[in-house]
């Protein structure tokens, strides 16, 4: 048996090896060579050590972006977890229709990112225009604006990884709880949560990255207006490379910048959610 998957692994492997190599180790590796550089095109690049770091240090609409889309990614990952488990927790009773809820709690998640930023910019606009305000007013409305679009996207796509999580319980501990005397609310806290925290892991870590990573939603709800007040950090790095010429190794060093921090972001947070897993 291993010599045969000596002999022929490479067959199966060596397909996704050499596809994962292309699309992502060498275009990675490239991204951090010329984030140290000057450069117009990949073969047209000088050499400028951490010029392009040091920039960023005074660039005021990338540190502001940068707070933005923490506190956007903190926001809505609370209120899809909290929403999403709610309806979940709900969904999995015995109640009629739980199936037709499902559907269309999750149809939103069907429809894509640049769409919905359109939509719901109509749909905000419309509301808002009763006070004389609209969408782009102040980097408030827009902050809340992306946190309603995202929130209506995504709590049906979590929702059906908790169902998934709650259905996984055995009911024999749920009926053992019963028996010993615990209420509702205890069961819930004390039994239930602790049972579902892989997916609760799998959720928060798909919510924190999505906030941090989001740009289609915001190029179409706000573009970063006013004066690139609502600007995400995806947006503000594609603002950069593209809008400002001579600024693509600043633009690209931000690309770094932001891989290193969403990276950072999954990893302590997978960190302390496998130990409460491994505690509970």
């Amino acid at each position: 048996m291993r010599r045969s998957l000596i002999r022929w692994g490479w067959l199966f492997a060596g397909p996704t090896t050499l596809a994962f190599m292309i699309g992502f180790v060498v275009p990675f590796g490239l991204g951090i060579y010329l984030s140290f550089t000057k450069f117009t095109t990949v073969t047209r690049s000088t050499w400028v050590g951490v010029d392009n770091y040091v920039r960023l240090i005074g660039d005021q609409t990338f540190l502001h972006s940068l707070w933005y889309t923490s506190a956007f990614a903190l926001v809505t990952s609370v209120i899809i977890n909290v929403a999403a488990f709610a309806v979940a927790y709900m969904l999995v009773k015995a109640i009629r229709g739980s199936n037709l809820f499902r559907s269309v709690f999750f149809m939103p998640n069907l429809i894509g990112g640049i769409v919905l930023g359109y939509i719901w910019l109509l749909l905000l606009n419309g509301i808002l225009a009763y006070w004389t305000r609209s969408i782009t007013y102040s980097e408030t409305y827009g902050f809340w604006g992306m946190v309603m679009l995202v929130c209506w996207q995504q709590i049906g796509y979590m929702m059906v990884i908790y169902i998934a999580g709650l259905q996984s319980i055995p009911e024999d501990i749920l009926e053992a709880a019963r028996v010993d005397g615990a209420t509702g609310r205890q069961a819930l806290f004390q039994v239930v949560i602790p049972l579902v925290m892989p997916a609760i892991t799998v959720c928060t870590f798909l919510t924190l990255t999505s906030g941090f990573k989001m740009f289609d939603q915001n190029l179409a709800l706000t573009n970063g207006a006013p004066s690139r007040l609502s600007e995400l950090l995806a947006l503000n790095i594609f603002n950069t490379f593209y809008g400002r010429p001579g600024f693509e190794g600043v633009g690209q060093a931000k690309a770094v910048i932001f891989l290193l921090i969403v990276a950072a972001i999954a990893f302590v947070q997978n960190r302390f959610a496998s130990s409460r897993e491994t505690a509970q």
